[in-house]
């Protein structure tokens, strides 16, 4: 994380007064967030939790990338945009929300699409990426280059009442040395084409992503302050309709180990 630290204006300490008296985080750890660089891949279902919360939290410097334009359809989940919104770059309102929300912060505004031509150079000003794409390619992209930049990565995905939720730093190692998992070590290739319809096709119920998102911004809190146990080498399984979490424990194979060591 970065280490340049700037002083907290009154103001700042009032805002985040809970944070600060948590012995867990206190102004030391409400630092490390103003000097955080967290940039989110996508302002749809999930980055807009996850974005409002960051920036509520303090995290001094956020990125967004989306080549979207904000919908009607999109206002049933997407709580980052608002009606007036309609026909914006996602960006841009996402940005206009989140500064309303805590000026204190700084926002940073990608409005493009992820490519393998500029994703490296994207991902190199940031510490964590948390990626709320809708999409296989763009999630094995983003994993794939976040593996090799060394790059916290917090991945969420979403079905039409269930969804998951992990953590990846396959470059370190846990406590008894072995290297943590690859995002294709928990799902090796992406499905074929056409096999799982898209949100558009099959529906997906509002409050889903807001439950995903938020969870997404809380593993990436945890990384930066350095508290709890983030969901390394573990896959976070909600059921919405039951009303039940379950959490899969999953490894690096074999092979891939072998290769980085």
């Amino acid at each position: 994380m970065s280490t340049q630290a700037e002083p907290f204006s009154g103001l700042e300490i009032e805002r985040y007064a809970r944070h600060i008296i948590l012995a867990e985080i206190g102004g030391a750890g409400q630092q490390k967030l103003k000097n955080a660089r967290v940039l989110v891949i996508g302002a749809g279902g999930l980055g807009s939790p996850a974005l409002l919360y960051l920036a509520a939290a303090g995290v001094g410097h956020l990125g967004i990338v989306d080549d979207d334009m904000v919908t009607l359809s999109n206002l049933q989940r997407q709580i980052v945009h608002h009606t007036d919104s309609i026909g914006e770059n996602k960006t841009d309102s996402a940005a206009a929300t989140m500064q309303r929300i805590n000026p204190h912060i700084k926002v940073y505004c990608h409005t493009l699409r992820l490519t393998p031509e500029n994703v490296a150079e994207l991902f190199s000003a940031y510490d964590i990426i948390v990626d709320g794409s809708d999409n296989f390619a763009t999630r094995y992209l983003v994993a794939d280059h976040a593996a090799l930049l060394e790059k916290a990565l917090v991945t969420a995905a979403m079905g039409r009442f269930d969804g998951s939720l992990t953590v990846l730093k396959p470059y370190e190692r846990d406590m008894q040395g072995n290297l943590y998992p690859h995002y294709r070590d928990l799902f090796p290739e992406p499905p074929p084409d056409g096999l799982i319809p898209s949100c558009a096709e099959a529906g997906v119920i509002g409050a889903l992503p807001a439950i995903l998102g938020s969870m997404q911004a809380m593993e990436v809190i945890k990384l930066i302050t350095g508290i709890g146990e983030p969901l390394l080498g573990r896959l976070l399984l909600y059921d919405a309709l039951a009303a039940r979490f379950e959490t899969m424990r999953y490894k690096r194979r074999a092979k891939a180990a072998e290769t980085d060591e």
